[in-house]
């Protein structure tokens, strides 16, 4: 059994391995994009292919400002990125790990 001592020792060791405050409320702020439904459909659509704000709108069933603004959302927290073809952007998810932490949430709300 750990005597006092230790586990003040391993505590204070603990708090010095987390991360800075900034980093905490980046991080809370980062998920909180993930908690808005209409924006998880969003990036379950761009998840399974590359889309432009039009297609979202109609597999959404949703205006296209709608969905805009719900994109500008996700582009100010880098979780999307637009190439624009022509007059038109085309979404996608920003890189691999967006789509990992889909996965990776997908399985565990589907876990039974």
């Amino acid at each position: 059994m750990a005597t006092e001592e230790q586990t003040t020792d391993a505590l204070r060791k603990l708090r010095q391995m987390l991360p800075d405050d900034d980093t905490v409320y980046n991080l809370a702020e980062f998920f909180k994009m993930f908690g808005d439904p209409t924006r998880a459909k969003i990036l379950q659509c761009l998840h399974m292919r590359a889309l432009y704000v039009g297609e979202l709108a109609d597999v959404l069933g949703m205006s296209i400002s709608a969905v805009s603004h719900q994109l500008r959302v996700l582009r100010s927290a880098k979780l999307v990125k637009g190439v624009k073809e022509g007059k038109e952007v085309k979404y996608s998810l920003d890189d691999d790990h967006v789509n990992q932490i889909l996965d990776c949430g997908l399985t565990h709300v589907n876990e039974q």
